[in-house]
């Protein structure tokens, strides 16, 4: 008997390009800068096409193509139809369609490459059966989202994901490790990892009931982290791990919602917990998970209080090998845990944003490069770190930054204020400095100005300021700087 060569899976990945990439953002409803629960009415009106969608992150899901395609009249009328429908809710989109999800989002967020004939839609593509190896070639390796391989890659001479599929996987492997085995097979238009070829007989879920009902999320998030350990203790038994989680959350009023979830760097607890507080935020936008009208004024939404949660599932869904994971050679995986653990803990209780960590952003100020993000949500900021900063105060970064700036007078050796010219021209070296009321201590050093202007085009945001660093003659060292002829200390060096 011959065997039958299982067809690529088709995919449709819509993506909204606007979406705000910065957790700390305030809520702004729609438009520029939505949060989740703005998504969510996305992601139910994609679920009128399909009821399958999986949510890839914030602002991006995915559908398989297959039924609903033969279903709408084609994968180009499917694809029209669904950017017509998000876009009549208000939402800017871009859809592709590609053989698996990594071609399909690139294809979505309008990559070109020569995919050969193929129809185009609004702001994507569709990448023909069969195409997606001539499409990936000449995509460069920074569109495999490595960034370690996105800056090592093009120092060896291999600038396209077609250079990169050409190497034998072997060597990908040998050379750069596990990063690099998942990068070959994106680069050679195949999965991440391969699926499981049999999914085991056991019911491998886990869940929890909640009696009375949880009316916050907190504490449904925080089960959900524990919940997501048990289930992988329990897959790492079978030898499997997930890539794909169905999130069932039951209410008091006898409603069911449910959501796939995919990451294919394999789900830790943590990130199932993120996953389960950001779709119960989603869900309390007023508008069910089946897509049907929202409550409006009628009562809260699916994910509000009334009621409560009286049930929370985890359901593996796709299932792969598990490869096993490399740790810490001093237990920092370890330590890292019962940190995440304890953050979750906090946030149950006082609420999610309690708990907050620094992520490195960009900008020209002390101030600016540093955000603190509630533990547990992406830490993607909208001012990448890594981009160039022309203005920046140089090394070494202060140790202190002041949430309000401290006012300070900064004189010369015959007392009169230090001011500086259009033209950075200090009027004299600076010779004393009071911050804050506090006495004047004598200057021994002190580097600048270095010039600052910022958005001269909108009167009402612009900023032009004199950057120095100041050593005074106990030791301290400070940023001040001179903004609309005031002095002001911004952060201190330790």
């Amino acid at each position: 008997m011959t065997g039958t060569t299982r067809a690529p899976r088709r995919v449709l990945v819509l993506c909204c390009p606007d979406w705000a990439v910065n957790p700390a953002a305030p809520d702004t409803g729609p438009g520029p800068g939505p949060d989740a629960r703005a998504f969510e009415q996305v992601v139910a009106t994609v679920e009128e096409f399909c009821p399958k969608v999986e949510v890839l992150r914030p602002g991006t899901c995915a559908i398989g193509v297959r039924g609903p395609a033969r279903y709408f009249g084609g994968e180009a009328e499917l694809a029209r139809r669904i950017a017509v429908a998000v876009r009549e809710i208000g939402f800017p989109c871009q859809v592709g369609i590609a053989d698996g999800l990594f071609a399909a989002e690139l294809a979505a967020q309008g990559a070109g490459g020569p995919a050969g004939p193929g129809p185009a839609v609004p702001g994507g593509l569709i990448v023909p059966p069969g195409g997606v190896p001539a499409f990936l070639a000449g995509q460069p390796v920074g569109a495999l989202g490595i960034p370690e391989l996105a800056y090592l890659l093009p120092r060896l001479g291999i600038t396209t994901l077609g250079d990169f599929a050409a190497l034998p996987a072997v060597e990908a492997a040998n050379r750069f490790g596990t990063q690099g085995v998942l990068a070959h097979r994106l680069a050679g238009g195949l999965d991440p990892r391969p699926l499981a070829p049999r999914p085991p007989s056991a019911d491998l879920s886990a869940a929890q009931e909640f009696d009375p009902p949880a009316e916050q999320s907190e504490p449904v998030v925080f089960a959900a982290k524990s919940l997501a350990e048990h289930m992988h203790a329990r897959l790492a038994a079978s030898g499997l791990a997930c890539v794909r989680v169905q999130v069932q959350v039951h209410s008091a009023d006898g409603r069911q919602m449910t959501r796939f979830w995919r990451h294919d760097g394999l789900f830790s607890g943590l990130a199932v917990a993120e996953r389960v507080r950001w779709q119960l935020d989603g869900w309390q936008s007023g508008r069910p998970a089946d897509g049907s009208p929202g409550h409006g004024d009628d009562g809260p939404g699916p994910g509000s209080a009334a009621g409560g949660i009286t049930l929370l599932r985890l359901l593996p869904d796709q299932l792969v090998r598990a490869v096993g994971r490399q740790l810490g050679l001093w237990g920092d995986a370890v330590v890292s845990d019962r940190v995440a653990r304890a953050a979750v803990r906090v946030q149950a209780m006082l609420g999610h944003g309690a708990v907050t960590r620094p992520v490195l952003a960009g900008g020209r100020s002390p101030a600016e490069q540093v955000l603190l993000v509630p533990f547990g949500d992406a830490d993607v900021p909208q001012r990448p770190a890594d981009r160039p900063w022309p203005g920046s105060i140089p090394a070494p970064a202060p140790a202190a930054v002041y949430p309000v700036p401290l006012p300070a007078r900064v004189t010369d050796d015959f007392g009169d204020v230090v001011s500086v010219t259009g033209r950075a021209q200090v009027s004299a070296p600076p010779a004393w400095i009071s911050a804050a009321g506090t006495p004047p201590r004598a200057i021994a050093s002190w580097a600048g100005p270095w010039p600052l202007t910022e958005q001269w085009w909108d009167p009402a945001r612009a900023r032009r300021q004199a950057r120095f660093q100041l050593v005074t003659d106990d030791g301290s060292a400070w940023l001040a700087v001179v903004q609309d002829g005031r002095w002001l200390v911004t952060a201190s060096y330790d």
